[in-house]
Parts: C-alpha cells; structure tokens; sequence
C-alpha cells in the first residue's frame, strides 16, 4: 500500500460495507469510496484508510511557547508538523491553505524522518499543529512513537473535539496539549462559525487527556462582537477550575480578520483584560494574554506575593524568578512548571523548515 493510503486504526466496519470513523466527535459513517468530512480519511473496499499519513504540508521548528504552553518545558524548540484536512470549518482560519485544502499535498515525510529531522534541528519535542492533528491521528502516533524512544516529548494543539477512543490511543504518548476553544460557548458560535455541534466533546477531551496524565493547557480565542461574551467566559473558566484545577492556564488570545472573515476588527485588548480579570475572579491563577506582545499580562505571577515570577515577551522568556524547584524567589511558593529554563536558553524565533 503507498505511503500514503495507510491503514487507519481508529475505526469500525459496519453493514453494507460502510465504515464509522472513530478519531473525532463527528464519528462519520463513510460509504464505500467517499472520505470523511475531514477529506483524509476514506473507505476504501470496506477499510478505513488514512490518504495523509506521512505528507507534511507545513513544518516548522518553533518555541515551545508558541503553542502556546507556559507551563511545559519552557524554553524549548518543538519541530512542527501539520498535514492537509480538517475536522472543522473555521470561517477565520488563518491556516486555510493547508486546513481547507481537499487535495492531498505535502512533502513526503515518514515517522523515523520527521524525528530525524527534529533532532538535527536541536529540537527537544515534536508538535502536531496548522490543522487538527485527530484527523491524522495514526500518522502522529509513529512520530510520536519513535520520538519518545529517542527521548524527545510531544504536543498536541488540538479543537479537543476527539473521541474516547482517540484519548486512549494517546495515552501514554502525548505528552502535553494545547486545547482550543473557538469563543467560550456562546449559544450557537460553533455552528455558525465553525460548522461543529457543541463544546461537550471538547470539555470530555480535556478531562479525559489530562486523567491519563497529559499536562493541559487551554486557550480561548477571542472573538469580537460573536464570541466575546463575558457570562460565557466565566462559565468556561468554571468549568476549567472544576474539571482540571484551579493551577491550570488559561489563554485569552487575540482574534485577527482572516480568510472568509474579514468583516470584523481585532479584538480590542480592553475586551480581553476584562475577560482576564472575569477569568481570575472565577477562580483560575494562571490566566495570559496571547497575540498582544509587551503586555505585563503575558508575564507568569506568582499568585501568592503578586511578583513577576517568569517575564515574558511574546515567546521569549526574558526573566526566570523561580529557584531550583521552580518556586518563587521573592516567597517560595511553588509554581506548577513542567521543566525548568535550561541555562543555555536563548530566545529563539519560528524557523521554517524545508
């Protein structure tokens, strides 16, 4: 079978020859011959096969931040990969050339290369991002298989809107996630703007990633007039403080006009701060600003003296106030880190690849 018709592991033979795809939340029933809404995943004589395994249609070496994780890792270089095909319809999707694309491209890239490549490039982790890595889920899972071996970790940045059953197919890979969210679940934005049901598979991903030990993380992307409301936004930092903890961060990205949506401006960064302060009020002690670079919103504050205890600057660290354990210099209370700056650090800017 070529390279890139590969067997897709998750998902079920049904009557009549059609096939149910069981990555994400969609769960497609296929008929023989057609592709899943996602366009990479096909029934081909009754099997469901991945047309995208080892095509990379963007890669990148990036800082880990970029993803974005704060707490995971800080400092290090993540060799980024994306394939073509979505499970979701962004009508904002700044990578809607690849994401949107039906036709399978890419360069060839298989699993034993990729992570050959990322070593070579003096990167610590591998990161599966640009389009929703569930689609290609076996395709990752090698990468991340060989990279694990050869003491790499690896990241999703993912729309959450997965599967138990590709949850359990992570467990024990994946190392850390970026979880998406588009708006904070204001009545109807998912269907309007992202052709998606609702957000309960997202909520059951993230909890179900982080019971199998993955560190999470959750960014919310802020979007002007349709998906800004602050009664939704307090509602999802509830729902993170009960369902992950209180210590878990919190992204408030800013929105910029981009491929079928151009009709509105960028979010105000008033708009943000007062949904950054709404966020910490309810409960959560890790809230950041995203895509405002210079903003002190940006910086890691210990949340028991108030002191700056990692100075950011975009995805540059430029101070680390945290000891030996990564707690804070100016009181000792420990902030939940995965990892500490090495002493080699130094900021490092997305370079791309090939």
């Amino acid at each position: 079978m070529a390279l890139s018709h590969h067997p897709a592991t998750l998902g079920v033979p049904l009557p009549g020859g059609k096939v149910r795809c069981t990555a994400c939340a969609r769960y497609c029933v296929i008929p023989e011959g057609s592709h899943g809404f996602c366009f990479v995943r096909k029934n081909e004589g009754g099997s469901l096969v991945l047309l995208s395994y080892g095509r990379a249609a963007a890669v990148q070496v990036d800082p880990v931040e970029k993803k974005p994780l704060s707490h995971f890792r800080p400092g290090a270089r993540v060799y980024s990969i994306g394939t073509v095909g979505c499970n979701w319809r962004c009508r904002y999707c700044q990578n809607a050339a690849i994401s949107q694309e039906r036709e399978i491209q890419g360069r060839s890239l298989p699993p034993k290369r990729a992570v050959d490549e990322a070593i070579a490039l003096g990167c610590e982790g591998v990161t599966f991002t640009y389009n929703e890595p569930t689609i290609f889920l076996e395709y990752a899972l090698d990468i991340m298989r060989e990279a694990r071996r050869r003491g790499l970790f690896a990241n999703f940045v993912t729309n959450g809107y997965m599967t138990d059953e590709a949850v359990a197919a992570l467990r024990g890979h994946l190392d850390a996630v970026s979880v998406d969210f588009k708006g904070s679940g204001e009545a109807g934005f998912l269907r309007k703007y992202i052709a998606a049901k609702d957000d309960l598979p997202i909520l059951r991903t993230m909890e179900g990633l982080a019971r199998a030990g993955v560190h999470v993380e959750i960014t919310n992307l802020i979007v002007p007039t349709v998906g800004d409301s602050p009664e939704a936004l307090r509602t999802l930092a509830r729902e993170v403080r009960d369902r992950l903890g209180p210590d878990t961060p919190f992204h408030l990205l800013r929105w910029h006009p981009d491929y079928l949506m151009r009709d509105l401006p960028p979010t105000p960064i008033a708009t943000l701060e007062r949904l950054h302060a709404l966020a910490r009020d309810a409960g959560l002690r890790y809230v950041y600003l995203g895509n405002v670079g210079g903003h002190p919103l940006e910086h890691t504050y210990c949340p028991a003296c108030g002191a700056v205890a990692v100075r950011r600057l975009g995805f540059s660290i430029l101070a680390w106030n945290l000891d030996e354990e990564n707690r804070c210099r100016g009181c000792g209370h420990p902030i939940p880190i995965v990892g500490r700056l090495s002493p080699r650090y130094r900021p490092t800017v997305p370079t791309p690849v090939g």
